[in-house]
């Protein structure tokens, strides 16, 4: 049996491959090591994932995981032990959610593999392996043109008095925060990009204000200006991109990317049946 996982910040999606080849899905918070510590991992896997599997067949027997977070080894080692913990018997194999974002794009082909959910990253991919990685430096001093981006830009606007007076009201209206509850989630509570990210959905319905609309447009050219066009090969070869802000924003993403010079090839909502298909496909 196989056990698929793809975990950003604030989602981890799972897919079970049983004995007999049938699928099952389930979901669970997303984790990241960066923000979470071994012991809350392994104890969100038990209370949450342990019983699902468990219904679905019992203990998987190889486990590929990908994930926010994992692009050292030290990191991806507290992914493994909290695996190893609740399925001891388990073969695990932990990568970056970068890879699974190539693998799921681009398949075996080689291409330009973005991210852009909660954060942001980017990679070339050359059908095998990552060969190119421009640094996204994380929440604080990058992941342009993610869901925290965006929400870190709007909310700066926001609390600085930048937005139409209608705009304002109709984010008090549904949020009724006040400033100091703001800043108390972004610099004292746990993942403040998460938090930040979450205001993507108001944003996306907003997009018909232009100051909304020139916002997130902005937002994706820093994208592409400090990421995309750093890389030598970014008109030869085709990008993609897999992520909820580049489904949902597709139209603004399409739009600055042409504006760039450049064409967007496949856009996914979430790399996991890119990856699915790609790990029956490689099957011994």
């Amino acid at each position: 049996m196989i056990l698929i996982a793809d975990s950003g910040s604030t989602k981890t999606d799972w897919r079970l491959i049983d004995s007999e080849n049938k699928i099952h899905q389930f979901s669970t918070q997303g984790f990241n090591p960066y923000f979470q510590s071994l012991e809350e991992i392994s104890a969100e896997i038990k209370t949450k994932l342990v019983p699902i599997c468990s219904i679905n067949l019992g203990a998987p027997l190889t486990i590929f995981y990908y994930g926010a977070g994992c692009s050292s080894t030290n990191k991806k080692e507290i992914i493994k032990c909290a695996l190893l913990q609740n399925f001891p018997q388990a073969i695990i194999e932990v990568e970056h959610d970068l890879l699974a974002a190539a693998r799921a794009l681009c398949g075996k082909n080689k291409g330009i593999a973005t991210i852009l959910g909660t954060g942001s990253n980017t990679c070339y991919y050359d059908g095998e392996k990552i060969v190119q990685n421009i640094d996204s430096l994380g929440f604080i001093l990058g992941d342009e043109g993610s869901g925290a981006h965006i929400g870190k830009t709007f909310m700066s606007a926001y609390l600085n008095k930048e937005l139409p007076q209608e705009l304002s009201l109709r984010f008090q209206e549904r949020f009724s925060l006040s400033k100091e509850i703001i800043l108390e989630n972004i610099y004292k509570k746990p993942m403040p990009n998460r938090y930040l990210a979450s205001f993507s959905q108001f944003i996306f319905q907003q997009q018909k204000e232009q100051v909304v609309f020139d916002l997130v447009a902005d937002c994706f050219r820093q994208f592409f200006d400090k990421h995309i066009c750093k890389y030598p090969m970014h008109k030869q070869v085709k990008i993609s991109c897999v992520g909820s802000v580049a489904f949902y924003y597709s139209n603004v993403l399409r739009l600055v990317a042409e504006e760039k010079g450049l064409v967007i090839d496949r856009i996914l909502e979430s790399p996991i049946a890119g990856l699915l298909l790609y790990h029956t496909d490689n099957q011994d």
